[in-house]
């Protein structure tokens, strides 16, 4: 774990899971600017994250950055745990996931689907449960904020590529729905974020790195979005400016998940 940054514990703190690159990174940047301090998680990337902090601490913010793998359960409460010792949790977004190769599937193992489930979906209610039992009024909290990150290809499908992709992210949409209702009384507000085609570095990770660039012409504005695009979708459904939007799923995707 490595901290930078001042000593005020007032901030009220987000907690970024895969906060190293892409929109995790965008995210985190943003949040700190906006008066957060920032839990950057990483899962290996290591020196990615402590650049993300650097820059935060480079513009006079607060972060750190905890290694943990939201596959894994131990991962995620040593994750709280260190959350706890920077202030009070405000905000959690749930940013962390995988895609493999693409493949139909009918070719897909069972390996792969469990792998892709347990980072996908059950990692981010898993971390949403840790986040409920800081935030609760009702267990003594000061309620909070919960983003999650979908996908428009919950609506698509995303055939011949990345259907268990897909189906794990259309799992985050009911999920959002479901806790939203579950826990409002509680004061926290649980949202989504489904971004469409975005210029990270996940689609190299998925063997297709110039997959964004080469869709732009196919896409309805003619290009992928940015990291900082979703980004700023993110901060404000975890704002008070989003005060009433609760169980809402947001489109950042360029028109490209609108259906007939």
């Amino acid at each position: 774990m490595t901290a930078a940054g001042g000593s005020d514990t007032a901030a009220p703190v987000m907690i970024v899971t895969g906060g190293s690159r892409g929109i995790g990174a965008a995210t985190a940047r943003l949040a700190a600017q906006a008066g957060y301090a920032v839990v950057v998680n990483y899962a290996q990337r290591r020196d990615a994250a402590e650049a993300v902090v650097a820059q935060i601490t480079a513009d006079g913010g607060r972060a750190e950055a905890v290694a943990g793998d939201v596959g894994r359960e131990a991962d995620i409460l040593a994750l709280f745990e260190a959350a706890d010792r920077l202030g009070r949790l405000a905000v959690l977004v749930n940013n962390a996931g995988v895609v493999d190769a693409a493949q139909p599937v009918v070719e897909m193992s069972a390996e792969r689907l469990e792998r892709m489930f347990r980072i996908n979906a059950i990692g981010s209610i898993l971390c949403a449960r840790e986040a409920i039992r800081r935030m609760a009024t009702s267990r003594g909290g000061q309620g909070g904020v919960i983003v999650n990150l979908g996908s428009a290809a919950s609506k698509l499908g995303a055939a011949n590529q990345y259907v268990d992709y897909a189906s794990a992210k259309g799992a985050i949409d009911t999920f959002t729905v479901g806790l939203a209702r579950e826990v409002a009384a509680d004061g926290i507000r649980v949202a989504a974020v489904r971004p469409g085609i975005i210029d990270t570095d996940i689609h190299a990770s998925g063997g297709i790195p110039d997959r964004a660039a080469s869709m732009a012409p196919s896409l309805p504005m003619r290009r992928p979005g940015t990291a900082e695009e979703v980004a700023r979708a993110i901060l404000w459904l975890a704002s008070d400016a989003a005060s009433y939007s609760s169980g809402a799923i947001l489109d950042v995707s360029g028109a490209r998940a609108v259906l007939p």
